[in-house]
């Protein structure tokens, strides 16, 4: 097989998931992106792999830790998103974006006054 296959394969994953990660308000949505974006590298790395015939494999052996650390990086991006989810009632990205920088502004007034005070 040619290696041009997968590798446009893995553009157009890579692509899409950036897409997803740029376009998307949600924030389970940016992890599955995300998500997507490392599968393209996997499929890159295994690609390269079995054509350049490494006998280390060491492209099957990176893809083995991405995926680890792609696994560990979903679990706790998904316990962060559960936890402001269960906070502010929403995982929406502008609307946590907009509630850190309010927060910000009140605290920033509050030292203020107590300043000129």
């Amino acid at each position: 097989m040619h290696l041009a296959y997968p590798a446009v394969l893995a553009a157009l994953l890579f692509c899409t998931g950036l897409y997803g990660v740029l376009a998307r308000r949600n924030a389970i949505l940016v992890l599955m992106s995300v998500e997507l974006m490392l599968n393209a590298v996997n499929l890159n790395l295994v690609a390269f792999d079995v054509w350049l015939r490494d006998t280390l494999h060491s492209g099957q052996a990176l893809t083995l830790f991405t995926i680890a650390i792609a696994a560990a990086e979903i679990g706790i991006g998904l316990a962060i998103v559960l936890a402001v989810y269960r906070n502010r009632g929403s995982s929406d990205i502008d609307r946590l974006r907009d509630t850190a920088e309010t927060d910000a502004e009140t605290v920033r007034s509050t030292t203020n006054a107590e300043a000129t005070s």
